[in-house]
């Protein structure tokens, strides 16, 4: 019976080959319980299973259920039957272990072009309900829009815009993907905004005759501080946390040239690349990035309840 060891070589070996952008490895939790599972053909795979909650108030309650157990599989080279034999498992845990309630979710990354695994997470009941997705850095080259629209960085003063922006984009969302706008919604987005219009973070707004009809909230996020936790190679890299555009302008290419701004800024800076996170369900997100460049890393799978993982 191979190692758990053994299984994870075996596993990170064969992620290399399938995507030459995967990290060489990633976090996995250090409080989460076994669970060893048995294939058809005598293999053996195993996981850790972490819960964690997202109370009222907090921020990952507006895209996460409330309470989510999340399973770290290591398959080793057996990605279909050891991730079938472990989600059958899985399903015997939650009985057994938790009472999982209707705000609850069974959650999986794993890698967009593992195929083999995306038979067993669908076969088990699971949803691609978002996907981390990649681009290189490179300079954009783009034909101004006619009119008035101009892009500018935002400032403390425009608080205001970058909420009912962010808001709209929320309960658009909320419609076709994971998110959920939640009554304490509106003050949640403020605070964010707030923090990151006060910090380096760069967020620009598109203006048309003065007034904000988009935004695109960005940060930096340093890999190589925290190795394995955004699940990206190391380096500093550029995040677009979110990009709204108002809807009567949808289609115009405010959109596009937002993020062209926003990705010559990313490579004047030097990022090794930038992500974000986008739902597969939604038809604008999921035609408009990979326009922009961007492809899918990981897939987030996702049972809602956790009493539907079958």
């Amino acid at each position: 019976m191979a190692s758990a060891q053994e299984l994870m070589r075996a596993q990170f070996a064969r992620f290399a080959a399938l995507d030459p952008q995967l990290p060489a490895t990633h976090h996995l939790p250090s409080d989460g319980e076994a669970i060893v599972a048995r294939t058809g053909g005598g293999g053996t795979a195993v996981a850790l299973v972490a819960r964690n909650t997202n109370p009222p108030g907090s921020a990952q309650s507006l895209w996460q259920a409330g309470e989510v157990f999340e399973l770290f599989p290591i398959v080793g080279e057996q990605p279909q039957a050891g991730m079938d034999a472990l989600l059958g498992a899985w399903r015997e845990w939650l009985a057994a272990h938790a009472s999982p309630g209707p705000n609850s979710s069974c959650m999986v990354v794993w890698p967009s072009r593992d195929a083999a695994a995306t038979r067993a997470f669908l076969d088990h009941g699971f949803v691609p309900l978002s996907c981390l997705a990649v681009r290189p850095t490179s300079p954009v080259a783009y034909t101004k829009l006619p009119g008035t629209v101009k892009i500018r960085r935002a400032g403390p003063a425009d608080v205001d815009a970058v909420v009912e922006l962010t808001l709209s984009e929320l309960e658009y969302a909320a419609l076709v993907g994971t998110s959920a706008y939640r009554p304490d919604a509106p003050q949640l987005k403020r605070t964010a905004a707030h923090v990151r219009l006060h910090s380096s973070d760069p967020v620009w707004l598109a203006e048309q005759d003065g007034t904000p009809v988009a935004v695109a909230e960005c940060g930096w996020v340093d890999t190589a501080k925290s190795p394995g936790s955004y699940r990206l190679r190391s380096g500093t890299w550029a995040y677009v946390n979110c990009v709204s555009v108002q809807e009567k302008l949808r289609g115009t290419g405010v959109g596009q040239q937002l993020m062209a701004t926003a990705h010559n800024e990313f490579a004047r800076a030097g990022a090794v690349g930038s992500f974000l996170y986008y739902n597969p369900p939604n038809p604008l997100s999921s035609v408009f990035w990979p326009r922009q460049g961007y492809r899918p890393l990981w897939t987030m799978w996702e049972v809602r309840p956790a009493t539907a993982l079958r």
